[in-house]
Formats: structure tokens, C-alpha cells, sequence
């Protein structure tokens, strides 16, 4: 159901203006399909959460097949990516992973949701394009 209620852009050109636009929140994309299971998981996730970070983030959904432009750009392969974005500028999340430019693995809560958004805000408010997330998500201690 998340996906259906969440915005989506339908053009490269409706996503620039959405990254372009916003002046005072984040911009979250999650670029996937609609139809595959990690991205309706993920537009769940999204939805459930949309008003609780409406004052600083903005979330978008944009099939990757249907735009297909930035897939090069950003390297999106994975099934599904979300990537944030904070006045026209990529904001970089280190997740412990050794991937900073996206999130591209399964959130197993809401609030963890939430809590990377609020941390993305507040560290690319203060000017930082590279902020630490507030949970290690490397597989080195499950071992």
C-alpha cells in the first residue's frame, strides 16, 4: 500500500525539480520497482513514517525502469536504493558498510527509519555532506 499513497515521479526532469526545489528539508528518493518485494517493503516503511518526518524531510518514489536515467549516475543496481539529498547536493550516510552514497539493504524498524532522516537533517543543516548514521549496520560483530 505504501507505494501507491507515495509521491512518485514519472520523469528524470520531475526528479531534478524535486532535488532542485527543496530549500529546508531532506529529500529522500527510493529508486526501485514498485513490484519487487524489498521496495514494497522499504514504501511501507516509508509511508508509515511520512508524517511523522514531514517537517524535515520530503519522500519521493521513483521506478528506476520507468527512469531510467540515473541508474548510471548513481549506481543503482541493487533492487532497491533510497538516497538523500539536502538543497541540490547528495548528503552521504556512512552505515558501516563501506557503501556511503546509498542505502541499499533491508531497515528493520520504523523508528531506525526515522532515525537516519533526522540524522541526515541535522548534520547536512549544520553543512556536513558526509554524516556517521546513528546505528553500525556492518556485519562484523554478528559473527
Amino acid at each position: 500500500m505504501g507505494s501507491v499513497v507515495l509521491t512518485h515521479l514519472h520523469t528524470g526532469w520531475h526528479v531534478d525539480q524535486a532535488i532542485l526545489s527543496e530549500e529546508n528539508r531532506v529529500v529522500v528518493m527510493r529508486f526501485g520497482s514498485d513490484s519487487n518485494g524489498e521496495c514494497m517493503a522499504m514504501d511501507e516503511f516509508l509511508y508509515k513514517i511520512a508524517d511523522r518526518v514531514k517537517n524535515f524531510a520530503v519522500i519521493y518514489v521513483v521506478d528506476n525502469k520507468e527512469v531510467p536515467d540515473f541508474n548510471i549516475m548513481y549506481e543503482l543496481y541493487d533492487p532497491c536504493t533510497v538516497m538523500f539529498f539536502w538543497r541540490n547536493k547528495h548528503v552521504q550516510v556512512d552505515f558501516g558498510t563501506g557503501n556511503n552514497n546509498k542505502l541499499n539493504f533491508p531497515i528493520t524498524g520504523k523508528q531506525e527509519l526515522i532515525d537516519v532522516i533526522e540524522t541526515v537533517y541535522k548534520g547536512a543543516s549544520k553543512g556536513k555532506g558526509l554524516v556517521v548514521s546513528p546505528k553500525d549496520y556492518s556485519t562484523k560483530w554478528l559473527f
